[in-house]
């Protein structure tokens, strides 16, 4: 199962379950287990570096769990709930982009300041006339 351009999952580390769902299904949901869980143990894992074992566990746990009872099929159940865990995880391996800190452009500071004179222009306007005036 792949989760990134560079990480790939096996599907055998990768623990599926199924029970009995509830909601939609009449009678047939009495007795078909459509309810897929599958769950993935982060430290046990041969496909994640230190550090990534580290990121994902520091933001979901150390078993990261997807559940998906949506459809009536367990097949298509089972294709949400391996594509909510892929999601998760890739999720929690994205690495923030750094900022780089930029300056004002000549022309937004120029605003800046007209706006500002704009401002007190209006301010003096406001005044009680003096004596002077």
């Amino acid at each position: 199962m792949r989760i990134t351009s560079s990480v790939a999952v096996p599907l055998a580390e990768v623990v599926v379950r199924a029970s009995r769902s509830s909601g939609p299904g009449g009678q047939h949901a009495n007795v078909t287990a459509s309810r897929i869980e599958v769950s993935f143990d982060v430290a046990a894992s041969a496909a994640l570096s230190h550090e990534q074992k580290a990121r994902v566990s520091g933001r979901l746990g150390p078993v990261v769990r997807a559940v998906a009872q949506d459809a009536r099929s367990q097949q298509r159940n089972r294709e949400l709930a391996l594509e909510r865990l892929r999601d998760r995880l890739a999720g929690a391996l994205h690495v923030q982009r750094s900022r780089r800190p930029t300056r004002p452009t000549k022309g937004s500071k120029v605003r800046r300041v007209d706006a500002k004179k704009r401002a007190g222009q209006i301010k003096r306007t406001r005044r009680r006339p003096g004596a002077d005036d």
